[in-house]
């Protein structure tokens, strides 16, 4: 009863956000079914000179989130003003850099509202050197980040970011661009927009972070392409950044529209191995592995 109360408030509320009332329906027959998108790619990932190969994960799930701590509401222990729906992304990298491998994860909170407001972004790497954390979260219009490393000049700092009314995060692309409240842009279509570069990229290239452009272009028509999942009919996505950084987006043409293909500089790349959904934190007990070959990965 209580779940089924909470679907309809959903909706109620999302309805109002995104000003459709059929957009929240088929949001929420989707993202709410208790259970997880997760996506398992091959990835190609440039490292000091070398393109080193591994996989990635991307885990897509709604949850409830606490505006005064965001973090995740467990259900009774806040009171209904500070909680709100957002669809997070957790974004797993692993790959091997000669005798020491890196194990990488963005997670990427996004309110469940008209253009997916930016809710919270935190990253942390863990590799043989040392590991480093970083965390932005917007407040009163404005960007509050703090990171944390193991590296000489960026042991512990803090920023302040303007938060822009048509800023983009690189970590929220892959949500913004899957189109679930409307399509961010129409096939032909292109707009400039300030933009932030990824956390991964900020600490994997020892940069502090600000605020660039960024020419965001979709493809005219769907094309086909191929990856190990099998082929599909895919609209694509180019992001060109202000220092030339040059990004691409293969978002699946039909729903539920999942990022099939993603490439950046260097011959970076996330090519689709497999997709299900499931309820993976029930599937932690030995033998849970199993479900990894629906995601086109073999246990460790």
């Amino acid at each position: 009863m209580y779940r089924a109360v909470r679907f309809l408030v959903r909706i109620l509320i999302l309805a109002l956000s995104f000003g459709a009332s059929a957009s929240a329906q088929d949001f929420w027959k989707h993202w709410g079914d208790g259970k997880a998108e997760l996506n398992g790619y091959s990835l190609k990932q440039p490292r000091y000179g070398a393109l080193r190969s591994g996989t990635a994960v991307l885990v897509f799930v709604t949850e409830d989130f606490s505006d005064a701590l965001r973090v995740k509401a467990e259900p009774g222990r806040h009171p209904a003003a500070d909680v709100f729906p957002v669809l997070k992304l957790n974004a797993v990298r692993d790959f091997a850099t000669g005798i020491y491998d890196y194990n990488v994860m963005t997670s990427t909170f996004l309110r469940v509202a008209a253009g997916f407001p930016i809710a919270k972004v935190s990253f942390s790497s863990q590799e043989w050197c040392g590991h480093v954390w970083h965390q932005l979260v917007p407040r009163a219009g404005r960007l509050r980040g703090v990171f944390h490393s193991y590296f000489d000049g960026e042991a512990d700092g803090a920023e302040d970011l303007d938060l822009p009314q048509d800023g983009v995060l690189e970590d929220a692309l892959p949500v913004l661009l899957r189109g679930w409240n409307g399509a961010y842009l129409e096939p032909g279509e292109g707009r400039s927009v300030a933009f932030l570069p990824s956390l991964l990229s900020a600490r994997l290239n020892h940069r502090r972070l600000s605020w660039t452009r960024a020419r965001i272009e979709r493809s005219p028509l769907a094309r086909s392409v191929r990856v190990p999942a099998g082929r599909f009919e895919v609209s694509s996505y180019r992001v060109e950044t202000e220092d030339g950084r040059v990004l691409g987006f293969d978002i699946e043409a039909a729903p539920p529209y999942r990022l099939v293909r993603q490439s950046g500089p260097e011959g970076e790349e996330l090519a689709l191995r497999g997709s299900t959904r499931l309820p993976y934190w029930q599937l932690n007990a030995p033998g849970g592995e199993k479900h990894l070959e629906q995601l086109g990965l073999a246990p460790r």
